[in-house]
């Protein structure tokens, strides 16, 4: 219930519905003044007995858990929480001054979720750079979605570590609300792994161990993240990781479990697809954080293998699959990294001793846990094992491949849009550790198609640019970089450097007048 005087609010928070900067009422969402249990500012009366979300980040209680524990997941020289601003004013303690939409200059589109919007925000006064989520009201009522935004604002307020995003404030008017999150310029790791399609085994370890210390640290808190991906891990100005999207996070309580269906289907664990809780392993034993650290041996596979290990046409068959453990392992996937998967135990479960066993496993070896986020994150570098006489065998001799589609008489082709083909053969394109045999065909445009030779099929095109180049890495594999992408393409019958030298024929021919600037 909430009743608005003229010079009066009062607030009554019904069911914990509570809003940004005042109370979600049960049935309309207005903005009111702010009301701080156990302090009320002038000019309202009435009570509330939940701590209402203030315009600043406001004191957190502090969580059940060891402080000695918490200080050890932060690592050696990181700063302990912060203690709230107080502003005092005439002998009266009063809030920080509330921000308003015009205090900020908005730019792109930073994503978009189901509820909100999330875009960069500039402030005025101090030119500092935010990631603004924007939230619309109307929305959220509708969806019934309160509570899950009261949740991620409480758990955001509640987070104090270098791996997350850092809540800094939040406000509303009318019709929307706005939290002022922490901005990582470099943008999400899903990026990168598209980019180079897998990681070597050095960057593999280092950001794999990042994401551990941070889950480490969250379960500590009692908090379940439960939609760990890789789009939800975004990296900083400094390349260190910054885990975010808390929407469907849960905090529970000693006695409570987490036992509804969320997250992304190649990312479930095989628990919640059958005994629908969270807090049951696959096999049997008791761990109440078993579904994100299943999402973290998903993420370490795609880091190193380039793709999900569980893949399919629609979100029912890659549930079949995570039930049967249906995946395979591709040729040259890291050996330590491998035992860590195929172990029968789920490491970093309470059963199996929390966290030490998962930092002490061979595959960590190295790493130095305590300053992690001090530490130069090394440079992201694809991981390319060299191709081998077995690997051309398991695609099929290139004899096999002698058809119409690879040595057309004429020089167009229907799957070339009739242009003029300069140069086309066979190729092995490479997905991270995956590889698909393909016919590769330079045509006029410029256009460079690649076309499944089995079935027929027109699979792709690489974007053409001013930015576009291609590198020949030895006889047989060479790179086409893009500016989102690069294309790594090995050529079976030893030509790479030849495909190079005519592609960047082409290039010169269209871009010279680009090349002169």
């Amino acid at each position: 219930m909430l009743h608005v005087y003229k010079s009066q609010v009062v607030c009554t928070c019904l069911n914990g519905k509570i809003s940004v900067g005042g109370c979600f009422s049960s049935n309309d969402l207005s903005l009111v003044q702010p009301v701080v249990c156990g302090i009320q500012p002038a000019g309202v009366r009435g009570s509330c007995p939940s701590a209402a979300l203030a315009t600043e980040r406001p004191p957190s209680p502090e969580p059940a858990f060891n402080t000695a524990q918490r200080n050890s997941n932060l690592g050696a020289g990181s700063p302990p929480p912060a203690a709230p601003t107080v502003h005092i004013s005439d002998g009266h303690l009063s809030p920080p001054r509330k921000k308003h939409r015009e205090d900020f200059k908005f730019g792109k589109i930073l994503g978009e979720g189901s509820f909100s919007t999330v875009v960069l925000a500039k402030e005025c006064a101090t030119d500092k750079e935010f990631a603004m989520k924007i939230l619309e009201k109307l929305h959220i009522i509708k969806e019934k979605k309160v509570r899950h935004v009261k949740r991620e604002k409480d758990i955001l307020s509640l987070l104090n570590h270098p791996f997350f995003v850092k809540l800094f404030f939040t406000f509303q008017d009318e019709e929307k609300l706005y939290f002022g999150l922490s901005y990582a310029k470099n943008g999400e790791l899903l990026k990168y792994i598209r980019k180079h399609r897998s990681f070597d085994e050095a960057c593999t370890r280092f950001y794999s161990a990042e994401i551990v210390s941070a889950l480490d640290y969250l379960h500590g808190l009692g908090i379940i993240h439960r939609d760990l991906k890789p789009e939800n891990i975004l990296l900083n100005e400094d390349m260190h990781i910054q885990i975010t999207d808390f929407g469907t996070a849960k905090q529970l309580p000693s006695d409570n479990r987490a036992n509804s269906f969320v997250g992304t289907a190649q990312y479930v664990s095989p628990e919640l697809l059958t005994e629908k809780a969270a807090c049951k392993s696959f096999w049997g034993f008791v761990c109440l954080f078993c579904s994100d650290l299943w999402a973290l041996g998903c993420i370490i596979y795609q880091l190193v293998a380039g793709l999900p290990p569980f893949r399919a046409t629609n979100e029912y068959l890659i549930f079949q699959k995570i039930i049967k453990l249906d995946y395979e392992f591709p040729e040259k996937f890291f050996p330590k990294a491998q035992t860590w998967w195929e172990s029968w135990q789920r490491l970093g479960c309470e059963n199996c001793g929390g966290f030490q066993p998962l930092r002490s496993h061979p595959f960590f070896e190295g790493i130095s846990w305590d300053d992690l986020h001090l530490q130069t994150p090394p440079k992201l570098t694809a991981f390319l094992p060299a191709m081998t006489e077995d690997d051309e065998d398991c695609y099929g001799n290139v004899r096999n491949f002698q058809s119409p589609i690879y040595f057309h008489s004429k020089s167009t082709h229907s799957f070339v849009e009739n242009n003029l083909i300069f140069k086309m053969g066979p190729v092995d394109k490479r997905k991270g550790l995956f590889a698909r045999r393909r016919q590769l065909l330079l045509t006029e445009g410029p256009h460079l198609y690649y076309v499944d030779p089995v079935n027929k099929i027109l699979k792709g095109e690489i974007p053409w640019s001013p930015e576009l180049r291609p590198e020949a890495k030895n006889f047989k594999t060479f790179f086409v970089h893009t500016p989102n992408r690069t294309y790594y393409l090995m050529d079976p019958r030893g030509n790479a450097h030849t495909w190079c030298k005519k592609i960047e024929e082409v290039w010169k021919r269209v871009y010279k007048n680009h090349q002169k600037q």
